[in-house]
């Protein structure tokens, strides 16, 4: 099942007659090369997003500048618990060879729902989890995902590219040799209740990026 996209437009029209403020911020960010999103395009989104057993619920998204801070119904290693966290972005590292994101998780928050029995609980209950650290804990955890490349303390650090899907996907790999020469993510933060994503513009890089659009075009 799709989302609805003439809903979706329909939405987004009652919103920007309801918040005509919100268009002047929008065209403020884009004068300094930035991208500005409404957190209630994303809540929207949330919510109308197909369900998925396996997905997290009853997701919320509320700022906390320049964080995003994030909550979830999740189920963990087979317990319910609601978690929430602060996130901000450190660093990025976007290219043809690695999609680099450095996270700081703070105030990071576990509650059980419901009475459970599993280890998960009885850590929870404990209090024996260092949820300051989430890093230590990420660092440590079984099954550690592939694209896991470090953590510590209040911090992860992923690389996308370690996953064999996307690594191996030659569109994916021709899109960012396209356009990451010209124009790269600088950073993403909140600014009010925004998503603002800022740009680097790079002109020098604009034959390379332009052989690259050829050779996809190209197939």
């Amino acid at each position: 099942m799709a989302l609805p996209i003439r809903a979706a437009l329909r939405s987004a029209g009652r919103f920007i007659t309801k918040n005509p403020a919100t268009m002047f911020s929008i065209a403020r960010h884009a004068l300094g090369l930035k991208i500005a999103v409404p957190l209630d395009a994303m809540r929207w989104f949330i919510a109308n997003t197909p369900p998925n057993k396996k997905a997290p619920q009853d997701v919320t998204v509320m700022a906390r500048p320049p964080a995003i801070s994030v909550g979830a119904t999740v189920d963990l290693m087979g317990t319910t618990v609601r978690a929430s966290a602060s996130i901000k972005i450190d660093d990025l590292q976007l290219g043809p060879e690695k999609l680099r994101v450095k996270v700081r998780l703070q105030n990071v928050d576990l509650k059980l729902l419901g009475e459970s029995f599993t280890p998960v609980a009885a850590l929870i209950k404990s209090g024996a989890l260092d949820l300051s650290k989430p890093g230590n804990l990420a660092k440590f955890m079984p099954k550690r995902p592939d694209v896991l490349i470090e953590a510590q303390d209040d911090y992860i650090v992923l690389d996308l590219m370690k996953n064999p899907k996307i690594r191996q996907n030659d569109k994916v790999r021709r899109v960012l040799e396209t356009i990451t020469p010209v124009v790269n993510v600088q950073s993403i933060e909140t600014d009010g209740d925004m998503l603002v994503i800022g740009l680097r513009a790079t002109p020098l890089g604009f034959p390379r990026a332009l052989n690259a659009a050829r050779q996809l075009a190209a197939g």
